[in-house]
C-alpha cells in the first residue's frame, strides 16, 4: 500500500468510494452523491488552503482517501482541522485508514495545525472511533440525534488531538 497526494485523475474512484458510503451509511450526513465537479470543487478547497488530501493506492488501484480542511472558517479557528476518511468497503481492516489518518497528522502537523477534530458520524461506527482512538485521538463530546437518515436519528462523536506542540505553547505567527 502506498499513500501519496491525491490527482484529479483519481475522482472518478474517489466518488465511487463517497458515493457507496453516502447510499448506504451513516459515516456522512449527505443523502445524494455529489457529482465529479463538485468533488472537484471541494478538493480544490482543500487543496489551496494548503491542506492535504491523499488516497491510499494498492496495485495502481485508489482503494481509500481522506482529507483535512477548515474545523470551521472563522479565524481564531484558523489552528484547528476536520479530517475525513472514506474507504472502498472491500478494503477495510487492511490498514488503510490508519496509514491515511497518520499521513493526516502528519502532513498537518508539519503545516502548523495544532488541534485535529474527528467528526464522527454515527455513534455505532466503532470502526472509525476506535481508529481515531488508536492514533491519540479522545472523546471531546457527543452531539445526540443531530442527523436524520435511513429513517433514524444519528449522532455525531467528536474526538481530538493535538498536533506537535498543541496548546502548549502560542503558535509561531502570532
Amino acid at each position: 500500500m502506498h499513500i501519496r497526494d491525491s490527482r484529479p485523475d483519481d475522482l472518478r474512484r474517489i466518488q465511487t468510494i463517497y458515493t457507496h458510503h453516502v447510499l448506504t451509511g451513516t459515516a456522512s450526513f449527505e443523502e445524494v452523491p455529489p457529482g465529479l465537479d463538485e468533488l472537484a470543487r471541494r478538493r480544490d478547497d482543500v487543496l489551496v488552503r494548503g491542506m492535504p488530501y491523499v488516497v491510499a493506492e494498492t496495485d495502481g488501484r485508489v482503494i481509500g482517501y481522506a482529507y483535512a480542511g477548515p474545523y470551521r472558517l472563522r479565524t481564531a479557528y484558523r489552528y484547528s482541522v476536520e479530517d475525513s476518511i472514506y474507504l472502498d468497503p472491500e478494503c477495510t481492516g487492511r490498514g488503510a485508514g490508519r496509514a491515511l489518518l497518520a499521513a493526516l497528522v502528519d502532513r498537518c502537523t508539519a503545516a502548523g495545525c495544532r488541534q485535529m477534530i474527528a467528526v464522527i458520524g454515527d455513534s455505532d461506527n466503532a470502526a472509525s472511533i476506535g481508529l481515531h482512538r488508536s492514533l491519540g485521538f479522545e472523546p471531546a463530546g457527543m452531539l445526540k440525534a443531530v442527523g436524520f437518515k435511513f429513517g433514524r436519528w444519528v449522532d455525531s462523536v467528536l474526538m481530538q488531538r493535538p498536533l506537535g506542540h498543541g496548546n502548549a505553547t502560542p503558535p509561531d505567527d502570532r
